[in-house]
């Protein structure tokens, strides 16, 4: 039988190591940006035989909803050996995890999943797309001169970090604390580098690379930061800039802006380049989750303009049947009265003369966030109600489509 336990660095890091290899997630050569990344997380480990065969690592931080930010969890990895699997203990783990996280006070937690389905089991939604365009830098087009940035490099990890979390930010955009976590993804990657400004001695906007292919591309910017949209204008011209020598240069669309404004004959490049090296594309991907950790926290942080609505909620959570009976937080299901508008909260409750909802915790934080309307949730999720009160929801939470900005 497995071992719950926190990860212990001198017992464990070689079997982390090994795990990690196992899975496919590290080379030999990148052993120590993963134990500077486990370093700043919260790690824990299953044990079988006197063997770590399973981490997860967790990392706290804080995610945006509208203008309020609240404390957030973030599932940073979910690793199981070969000789591990098919035992339950990547999900009975990442749920220990989770219950811990949010005994300490987390309201919302999120993760990257691997495929649609397995984290739906403790109670996680899946959230929106996010959208890459890969172009030639030629054919971007701004009125904006770049001027000369400086080089970041690796060593530049914590002027980094601060500046990630100095950010303009979005509905649903996350923050994560810990700088090794920046460390590390500056660290693992062969050929990344980064260009940058500085204001007052302070980076205020910048782009980090990973060039997979240094001569002529594609380079993938793995993050951009900036306070304004003119600096964001300014990094667009930074990146056209490299166009006598790279081909193609790949990045995720920033939250509330399209990129195809900012591109010459964007279907027509597509059409020229399809099935070569270089082709031209977007691509589309829901590949994040997130769930509610505490109901009352998150709703009396949800400030809505649209109007006010009141209903009974019925809330179910299916990580109540894999955590243990003495962890001291046991899911958030139950039937609540729920009021959301521009002053929201939730009590437990029940109240004959409203309406009931009835949801998961999984698609109540989808509704919640706003990733999809009520109606649509109703057609395709475990959301269930009278469609009046569908249609009063969709009014009501008419809110931006949320956006993490950060990977995890």
């Amino acid at each position: 039988m497995a071992i719950f336990r926190e990860y212990n660095r001198q017992k464990d890091k070689d079997s982390v190591i090994r795990i990690w290899k196992e899975v496919g997630w590290l080379e030999d050569g990148q052993e120590e940006p993963l134990i500077v990344f486990i370093d700043g997380s919260r790690a824990l480990i299953a044990e079988t035989n006197d063997e770590a065969e399973c981490l997860v690592t967790t990392v706290s931080g804080n995610i945006r909803y509208m203008k309020e930010d609240l404390p957030f969890s973030w599932v940073t990895s979910v690793g199981t050996s070969r000789v591990a699997r098919k035992q339950g203990l990547a999900k009975g783990l990442t749920a220990a995890a989770i219950a811990s996280d949010a005994h300490q006070g987390a309201a919302v937690c999120g993760l990257g999943m691997f495929e649609q389905g397995f984290y739906n089991l403790l109670g996680f939604g899946t959230g929106s797309y996010e959208k890459w365009a890969a172009f030639d830098p030629r054919h971007i087009r701004v009125k904006t001169e770049a001027g000369v940035p400086s080089r970041l490099t690796a060593k530049d990890w914590e002027t980094v970090h601060q500046c990630r979390l100095n950010r303009m930010r979005s509905h649903g955009a996350c923050n994560l604390h810990a700088p090794e976590y920046t460390r590390a993804q500056m660290a693992w990657q062969k050929n990344g580098f980064g260009l940058g400004y500085f204001g007052n001695g302070e980076l205020t906007h910048h782009i980090w690379v990973n060039a997979e292919k240094a001569e002529h591309g594609p380079y993938n910017v793995e993050w951009m930061v900036y306070r304004t949209f003119q600096q964001f204008c300014e990094l667009m011209a930074l990146i056209k800039n490299l166009e006598d020598q790279i081909h193609l240069v790949a990045m995720r669309e920033p939250p509330g802006l399209q990129l195809q404004d900012l591109l010459e004959m964007p279907f027509r490049i597509r059409q020229v380049t399809q099935k070569s090296a270089f082709e031209n594309r977007m691509q589309t991907y829901a590949y994040w989750q997130m769930r509610i950790l505490n109901l009352e926290e998150c709703l009396e942080k949800t400030h809505l303009p649209g109007g006010e609505i009141s209903f009974n909620l019925v809330l179910s959570d299916p990580i109540e049947a894999i955590l243990p009976a003495d962890v001291p937080w046991k899911g958030v299901s139950g039937t609540y009265v729920v009021t959301l508008g521009p002053s929201s909260h939730a009590e437990v409750g029940k109240d004959g003369t409203l309406p009931t909802l009835k949801a998961s915790v999984g698609a109540f934080t989808r509704l919640w966030l706003r990733v999809r309307p009520a109606t649509g949730l109703a057609a395709t999720d475990d959301v269930h109600g009278p469609q009046e009160l569908l249609d009063d929801l969709d009014r009501v939470l008419c809110i931006p489509e949320p956006h993490p900005d950060w990977d995890f």
